[in-house]
């Protein structure tokens, strides 16, 4: 394996990634926040390091990091640590067999996700993938299994929870993916609504091949149109102008619901009369029953005077937002956005058409 070691992992640049990561969650990817402070703790910790996937020889297994629960969960506990705890289960699970990791992926774009990654880098001295399963975010596990079919045997290790409490777990789950994901889920939610994930290891060239590629040259590049803005106008126009999208409007939450159910956030906003639905990540914009857009297209709320990104969890009525548009074909998409069977459950959780949207 060769390396690129010409990235320099700054403060500035794990920012901007957190902040252009935020953008590409479309609502989701958690708290920007908490990413800005795990992606700075990686970085006065230790050297994480990102290299090509190209780099990688093709037979090295590369392991997906991720969380995994609802953004809203007010129970959730999970340390820095913990996402580390999670690596080392499941590298230790597969050299029960024989199976040495040669590195880690990121499973989507997020405040959060972008940087999950670098700390487990700097710590095991796995190097970081530059890609990941999906450049934007994503509801459910497989929508992050880049292509791996539904009943695939599936590994994945799971860390979260109070420790010293009954919702404190540690758990290795090995079941055809469709279930190992639903098993973890549910283990997100007996641990107060969020657990760290290490899951589906695959070899490079797989992962080369069905990954979203380059995203934090992207998530860079969003990241730094928000922090050069003047306001929160001028920060939705340049993230607009980056991905190719538009300002589809701005102005003040006029309603807002949310529920968590099963691991999720579920609910709908209305925004200067338009109507969006949101799974974690906003699923449909509409405007008198007119789709204006649909997942996966980016569905993205700034703030309307700092410009910075918004979560779904994050709404409220009366905050004034912007909404920004792109369409999927501006996006880097990894292979779980292909398969129609995925989006069955989305349209299950909003009541609304999805698949005859997306795949016409």
């Amino acid at each position: 394996m060769t390396t690129d070691d010409t990235r320099t992992i700054t403060a500035e640049w794990v920012e901007d990634i957190a902040v252009g990561g935020a953008v590409l969650g479309g609502g989701g990817g958690g708290s920007l926040a908490k990413g800005i402070e795990f992606g700075e703790l990686a970085v006065e910790y230790g050297r994480p390091t990102i290299v090509s996937v190209a780099d990688l020889d093709p037979t090295d297994v590369v392991l997906t990091v991720s969380g995994v629960g609802a953004p809203a969960a007010t129970e959730s506990h999970v340390d820095p640590a913990d996402y580390v705890r999670a690596v080392e289960l499941l590298v230790d699970r597969l050299a029960a067999d024989g199976t040495t990791v040669g590195a880690l992926m990121t499973n989507e774009m997020g405040g959060f996700a972008t940087v999950n990654g670098l700390l487990q880098s700097a710590v095991t001295g796995l190097p970081l993938v530059d890609a990941a399963c999906n450049g934007r975010a994503h509801p459910t596990g497989p929508m992050g299994s880049i292509g791996l079919s539904q009943d695939a045997e599936s590994v994945q290790a799971a860390v979260g929870g109070v420790p010293g409490t009954a919702a404190r777990l540690e758990t290795v789950v090995e079941a055809e993916l469709g279930t190992a994901a639903a098993l973890v889920r549910h283990a997100a939610e007996d641990a107060g609504g969020l657990v760290a994930v290490a899951r589906n290891p695959v070899p490079a060239s797989y992962a080369e091949a069905n990954a979203a590629l380059d995203t934090y040259d992207r998530a860079e590049a969003v990241g730094r149109a928000v922090r050069l803005a003047d306001d929160g106008r001028d920060a939705a126009d340049r993230v607009a102008d980056v991905l190719g999208g538009e300002v589809s409007l701005v102005g003040p939450v006029e309603s807002f619901a949310l529920e968590t159910t099963g691991g999720f956030d579920v609910g709908e906003v209305e925004i200067e009369g338009r109507e969006l639905t949101f799974w974690n990540e906003y699923m449909t914009l509409e405007l008198d029953g007119e789709r204006l857009a649909t997942f996966p297209d980016l569905i993205t709320t700034l703030d309307a005077e700092t410009g910075m990104p918004v979560s779904t969890a994050e709404l409220a009525e009366g905050r004034s937002v912007a909404v920004v548009v792109a369409p999927a074909a501006n996006l880097s998409l990894g292979a779980g956005m292909a398969d129609p069977a995925l989006f069955d459950p989305v349209e299950q959780a909003v009541g609304k058409a999805v698949k005859s949207h997306v795949f016409n």
